[in-house]
C-alpha cells in the first residue's frame, strides 16, 4: 500500500513543480509559454487558474505525506528490539554480581 502512495508522491512532486513554475512572476519564468491559453481560463488568464491548481495541489501532496508515513510506519511494525537475539545479551547471575565497595575509611590523627 505505501508503494502506491510514494509513487503518487513522486508524480504529485512533479505535478506541482510545473504548476509553481508556469505561474507569471516578476520574471515571468516559465509562465511565458502559457499566454496562448488565456481565453480556456477567464478574463484573468492562467492566473487564477493556476493559483487554484497549486493550492489544491499543494494540500494533495500534504495529505499523501500523511497518509504515506502513516502506511509507512503500519507496514513496519517490528522494532529493532524484536531482531535482538536474546541468547546473545549477557545477563550476570546474582551470584556473579560484584559487591558494592565500601567506603573509604579515614585513618585516626
Amino acid at each position: 500500500m505505501s508503494l502506491i502512495f510514494l509513487i503518487l508522491q513522486f508524480v504529485l512532486a512533479v505535478v506541482i513543480t510545473i504548476a509553481v513554475l508556469l505561474q507569471k512572476s516578476s520574471s515571468i519564468g516559465l509562465g511565458a509559454y502559457s499566454g496562448s491559453n488565456e481565453s480556456l481560463f477567464g478574463a484573468k488568464g492562467p492566473a487564477g487558474f493556476l493559483a487554484k491548481f497549486t493550492f489544491v495541489v499543494g494540500v494533495l501532496f500534504i495529505l499523501n505525506t500523511l497518509a504515506l508515513g502513516y502506511f509507512y510506519n503500519k507496514d513496519l511494525k517490528r522494532s529493532i528490539v524484536d531482531s535482538v537475539d536474546s541468547k546473545s545479551l549477557v545477563i550476570p547471575k546474582s551470584n556473579d554480581v560484584p559487591a558494592a565497595p565500601s567506603a573509604p575509611q579515614n585513618p585516626a590523627k
